[in-house]
């Protein structure tokens, strides 16, 4: 898995587990709408850790909670 899909998918597992819909998190972390949108269709080839930690406060969870994930393992990821 690339890892611009690796980072879609685990904002998309924290948004289901705390049942927030793109827009609350967009309104709560400052991040743009479009920019969340972009991130989770995988619009980017890399997002900014800047991103990946407003995205992060917005959900009350540190980066490293963010990338504790099986799918972030070097195993999992293309090079």
């Amino acid at each position: 898995m690339k890892l611009n899909e690796a980072v879609s998918q685990r904002l998309q597992e924290l948004l289901k587990e705390r049942g927030m819909t793109q827009y609350q998190l967009s309104m709560k972390s400052g991040v743009p709408k479009s920019t969340i949108g972009n991130v989770v269709n995988c619009m980017y080839d890399s997002v900014k850790l800047r991103i990946i930690h407003e995205l992060c406060q917005g959900m009350n969870l540190n980066v490293s909670e963010f990338f504790n994930s099986p799918m972030f393992e070097e195993e999992n990821l293309e090079p």
